[in-house]
């Protein structure tokens, strides 16, 4: 059995959801009182379908809110003794260390300079700017690069090299122990020195 190392949540994917479900929680509220304003301005069944039809996609809305808020830190990264884990709410993927040619480390302001992204992402990454990213360089995805990219962040990708990167809080220690598991935590034990000269095969009194 693959033995499982310490689980790093995806700062990115945090950062996504942060963003999504105030607005989405907005949205559901607004559509809400704009329901009740639709019923309570034209009480008559032949109006009902709208204020119906508009609670409905606010509740929907809200539900899906809540959905984000609990999940934001449902993605996240594990090193295994063979694989490496990337782990989203919609997608679980085992990156075999066969794929692995190697891993770097470099800021996330490196990785996507403020004046090559749009303004949007911009507003995205610009916290996470000075923050440090593990690229992990690969011979070749696992699976196709259009279904990643439907699952993941454009900031998981920094060019059409196959590639993650990786942003976590304790980039040290995941470097680490991705380093450790893939080269199978192979250390030396020093040997003790063997003294071979005559003196020391003379009994000791």
């Amino acid at each position: 059995m693959a033995r499982a190392g310490r689980r790093y949540p995806l700062l990115m994917y945090t950062r996504m959801m942060d963003r999504w479900w105030p607005a989405a929680f907005t949205l559901g509220l607004a559509l809400f009182a704009l329901a009740w304003a639709v019923w309570s301005y034209y009480p008559i069944p032949a109006y009902d379908w709208q204020w119906v039809t508009l609670s409905g996609v606010g509740g929907f809305a809200l539900v899906v809110s809540m959905f984000m808020f609990t999940l934001r830190k449902g993605a996240y990264v594990q090193p295994h003794s063979d694989h490496l884990r990337l782990v989203t709410p919609f997608l679980r993927l085992n990156i075999s260390y066969k794929r692995v040619r190697r891993s770097s480390s470099t800021t996330m302001e490196a990785l996507f300079p403020p004046r090559s992204v749009s303004s949007w992402r911009r507003d995205i990454v610009e916290p996470l700017a000075q923050k440090t990213a593990v690229v992990v360089e690969l011979t070749g995805y696992p699976i196709s690069q259009f279904v990643l990219k439907f699952f993941l962040s454009p900031f998981f990708f920094k060019d059409k090299t196959p590639h993650f990167v990786l942003l976590v809080e304790d980039w040290m220690r995941f470097s680490t122990e991705l380093e450790t598991m893939r080269t199978g935590g192979a250390t030396e034990t020093p040997r003790k020195r063997v003294d071979k000269s005559i003196l020391s095969r003379l009994p000791h009194k």
